[in-house]
């Protein structure tokens, strides 16, 4: 969190016109920890009561927020040190035939990442990485933009960008739109996290424009693609306090959504997946966000069963569903929920700040812990 939150929101409610009591009484913030905030002795904000403070104040969370904070690095640095030194290194070669190969290996180390199967995707993601040199720009910005996701999902921000933008360059080298606009879902999903919330939301709306598809006519791909920018683009706007535009946004993508019927392989044809489960997820993730934990509760009994989302939407879908309990004081189903990610997906678990930031306020609430939860703190890396 950027030492300068506590400067902007006293600047911010002063100019509304309000005292810090007000301000309490309006957001549902502790007076005392407004008080801290605006003097710099807190600086432990969740994004959660920032937006709360937001949404009393009727500006945007960019308002509140300053540069990005430079987050915690990954447990497993050293087991990703070969991939960035791989990415640090990526310069494209001239072309040889060595593409039909790689897509087969490619299409390997992405099943390996959405089986969490972290410690072997480290082996072999930096030769993958340094083979794509010489293939040609579509699967070397695939490449890369499996590399980006890895780098994002363990909180290696630098890295990711360098191999997201990369594979930016090298899909618009192709000539494809669609390829463009695929590289372009992951670089928004980076910048989320940088909390880059506007820039997305332009970036987002902007090649949506550019490949909205027909949807009586088009292509499951150029749906899925076109879904996902839309996806991306509300995440941003409802976490910048923008609700209608959030709602807009996922307005549009749950149509692209009804035409699919089912969730089908996604921008890339093993990537990830597009359709119902997965636009249902989301709309729980916005409520989640935008503090409306009966309402994601209620959205989420309606996800479509049996849809097959890809393991990381629905799993971060679970951490929205344990959010939400946790937010209306049902502790125990919302560790029940933890407890299952734990057993089935316990890699990315480890490597999720949410999932931290939960367990911290169950074991906040507890006088004491079973083994279950000790072991599950353990699992997260949890800091006492």
């Amino acid at each position: 969190m950027s030492g300068d939150v506590g400067q902007y929101l006293q600047s911010v409610r002063k100019r509304r016109g309000f005292t810090q009591r007000e301000l309490a009484e309006m957001s549902g913030v502790s007076l005392s920890f407004i008080r801290k905030l605006e003097q710099g002795e807190r600086d432990d904000a969740r994004m959660e009561t920032l937006r709360r403070l937001a949404v009393a104040l009727g500006c945007p969370l960019t308002t509140l927020l300053g540069p990005a904070p430079t987050p915690p690095a990954s447990r497993d640095g050293a087991l990703w040190e070969p991939t960035r030194v791989a990415i640090a290194a990526m310069e494209p070669i001239e072309n040889s035939d060595s593409s039909g190969t790689l897509a087969g290996s490619l299409a390997a180390a992405v099943q390996l990442y959405h089986d969490n199967r972290y410690e072997r995707l480290a082996q072999v993601l930096p030769m993958l990485i340094d083979e794509g040199r010489a293939a040609e720009p579509v699967i070397r910005s695939r490449i890369l933009q499996l590399a980006g996701s890895v780098m994002v999902q363990t909180r290696q921000l630098r890295p990711a960008r360098i191999a997201l933008e990369q594979s930016v360059a090298d899909a618009e080298r192709t000539g494809n739109a669609v390829d463009s606009a695929s590289a372009i879902v992951t670089l928004c999903w980076l910048m989320i996290v940088e909390r880059q919330f506007d820039a997305v939301r332009e970036l987002a709306t902007r090649w949506a424009d550019r490949i909205e598809p027909r949807l009586s006519v088009a292509t499951e791909r150029e749906i899925s693609t076109w879904g996902w920018l839309l996806l991306r683009g509300s995440a941003a706007a409802i976490r910048d306090n923008r609700p209608d535009e959030a709602d807009d946004m996922m307005r549009l993508a749950q149509a692209g959504a009804v035409v699919m019927k089912r969730d089908v392989s996604g921008y890339q044809d093993y990537w990830t997946r597009f359709g119902p489960a997965t636009v249902a997820m989301k709309r729980v993730e916005n409520a989640v966000v935008d503090d409306q934990p009966d309402l994601a509760l209620r959205l989420a009994r309606e996800v479509p069963a049996g849809l097959r989302p890809t393991s990381d939407n629905r799993n971060r879908h679970l951490l929205d569903v344990a959010s939400a309990h946790l937010e209306l004081r049902r502790p125990d189903n919302a560790f029940e929920v933890l407890r299952q990610l734990s057993i089935e997906a316990g890699p990315w678990l480890a490597e999720q700040r949410l999932a931290r930031d939960l367990m911290g306020r169950l074991i906040a609430e507890r006088r004491t812990l079973t083994a279950e939860m000790r072991h599950l703190a353990d699992l997260i890396d949890l800091e006492y």
